[in-house]
């Protein structure tokens, strides 16, 4: 229950960063044109497979300040069923993106949730419930305005008992 609880919080966490950091604009000038992608933060809904979220995951990240790159999180939820078998994965993470013109390397640390029932048996024990620790190393295509974007990487996860450095992970989603 503790797990979960931290999980929540994470997950809440989260959510409400970027409203820590959120300023109101009272520039009032509006003859001089702006650019949408330099003014608005990078938002990003997407499908993972592998990853962070260990399974099939979808997912919500975005950037912290208005801008296309630098620090943001992401909170997703999973969930596989096969033959009895269930797993429920919850990802939490904070990464970074560095790069421009919409081509950036992803750095990211986090945490999943993962509950288990029936035979299946994922890094630990079945019917179980547990956090590993994850990080991640990604190339992702984001659009400058809001369009198609695509991420590819290696998502190493560990625990106190185990370490599996070349776990990967394909996501598929929109920027907006």
């Amino acid at each position: 229950m503790k797990r979960l609880t931290l999980t929540v919080t994470l997950f809440l966490s989260v959510i409400s960063i970027p409203k820590l950091f959120a300023q109101e604009n009272n520039n009032t000038n509006t003859s001089t044109p702006t650019s949408t992608a330099s003014t608005t933060r990078a938002q990003n809904i997407f499908i993972e497979l592998g990853g962070q979220g260990l399974t099939f995951t979808a997912n919500y990240d975005s950037r912290f300040f208005n801008k296309r790159d630098g620090l943001g999180g992401r909170a997703g939820i999973g969930y596989f069923s096969v033959d009895g078998d269930k797993v429920t994965t919850v990802p939490l993470s904070l990464n970074y993106l560095l790069g421009k013109d919409g081509k950036y390397f992803e750095l990211g640390l986090g945490a999943s949730y993962i509950s288990t029932s029936g035979h299946a048996e994922v890094l630990f024990n079945k019917n179980e419930s547990n956090v590993i620790g994850t990080m991640s190393f990604f190339y992702r295509v984001q659009p400058e305005d809001s369009g198609f974007a695509f991420r590819i990487g290696l998502s190493p996860v560990f625990s106190r008992d185990f370490f599996l450095p070349y776990y990967g992970g394909l996501s598929l989603g929109y920027t907006f």
